[in-house]
């Protein structure tokens, strides 16, 4: 597609003010998913962009349009496209209006997939085939383009319907509010953050949180540098438990469950050291919110409080996961058994 092409399609969302995008992408073997296929709906017109096909095109216009207010961006369960988009394009999503969002304050599931929301809001059906195929093999097959352009032939009309729903009931600025959230999601992640992310990080005391972050640390750098998955480096258990045993010879680390022998042999010395660092930093205390642990008592109260959630929000109308998670409900439960100041949540 030439820059004129797309710089045409840019001009005419502007004029019609909404455009509609999916993305195709190979998230396997890799640091990051690789973007593989843009199909952008303007109109009636559907375009597929092909990052890969040789010689690519420039995004510049339509990653203009993705960041103009005036311009409404649509999309269906939109966070990793988003994702991607911003990183690879550059680009801020500023109006961006998430068909799947929508769907869970018009009475539908928060997870409701695109094609049961085609054949429940406009009755339509559409076998899919594609689904799980390599987007990054060339050519693409008349199949995949077929299922490419499916993904984005009806959104605008599903777009136009879950709007009206929202707006009779009241509860469009609702689903915006909650759309603005998705626009900001971004897959760039903190080296020295992503050690909160651990299974059973809570389990570790200041010292030990200190070695997990620099492992885990170490462990994100290297796998970009490599790109490939963070797991191929180095397994969460495997982190958590190099962070409570601390070895600090190549014969300890034989003794950690789960670190296979080629892995000691190509990053032991690796690990040794970013174990060392972490010894040597300042510990990392309980933050104030860590430090309000739930008690075995109080799950009849959280599970009471969850099935009255799912209560009301069925009653009204919505998907309980957009009022209150289980992850929200306990600090609330946790802080009335102590006679703190619940903290904020929404309320219907």
């Amino acid at each position: 597609m030439t820059p004129t092409d797309v710089a045409g399609i840019a001009d005419r969302a502007r004029s019609l003010g909404r455009l509609g995008i999916d993305t195709e992408f190979l998230p396997e073997g890799r640091y990051r998913p690789l973007l593989c296929l843009v199909q952008v709906v303007v109109g009636d017109d559907i375009t597929l962009l092909d990052p890969l096909d040789g010689e690519g095109f420039d995004p510049a216009p339509l990653a203009e349009v993705l960041a103009d207010p005036q311009v409404e961006i649509l999309l269906h369960a939109g966070r990793q496209d988003v994702a991607i988009l911003r990183r690879e394009w550059r680009c801020e999503i500023t109006n961006l209006f998430d068909t799947q969002v929508a769907a869970g304050f018009a009475g539908f599931s928060a997870q409701a997939g695109y094609l049961g929301l085609l054949h429940d809001v406009l009755k339509i059906r559409v076998a899919k085939s594609a689904s799980f195929t390599r987007w990054d093999a060339r050519p693409l097959t008349p199949e995949q383009l077929h299922y490419a352009r499916e993904d984005v032939e009806h959104l605008l009309a599903l777009t136009d319907d879950l709007q009206a729903r929202l707006s009779a009931r009241r509860r469009l600025g609702w689903a915006r509010e909650e759309c603005r959230a998705v626009a900001e999601v971004s897959d760039e992640r903190d080296p020295d953050e992503v050690w909160r992310r651990l299974p059973r990080s809570s389990s570790l005391d200041p010292r030990e949180r200190a070695v997990a972050r620099e492992l885990a640390a170490w462990r994100e750098r290297t796998a970009e540098k490599e790109n490939r998955p963070v797991g191929g480096v180095l397994r969460d258990p495997t982190v958590v438990e190099l962070a409570k045993r601390t070895p600090v010879s190549t014969k300890a680390l034989v003794a950690i469950r789960g670190l296979q022998p080629d892995v000691i042999r190509r990053r032991g010395e690796a690990i040794l050291a970013a174990v060392k660092r972490g010894q040597s930093a300042e510990p990392i205390a309980l933050d104030d919110h860590e430090r309000v642990g739930s008690d075995p008592a109080d799950a009849p109260t959280i599970a009471l409080a969850e099935a009255l959630v799912r209560t009301r929000a069925i009653e009204a109308g919505l998907a309980y996961e957009l009022v209150a998670a289980r992850a929200d409900l306990t600090p609330v439960v946790v802080a009335a058994r102590r006679g703190r100041p619940e903290p904020e949540v929404r309320t219907l």
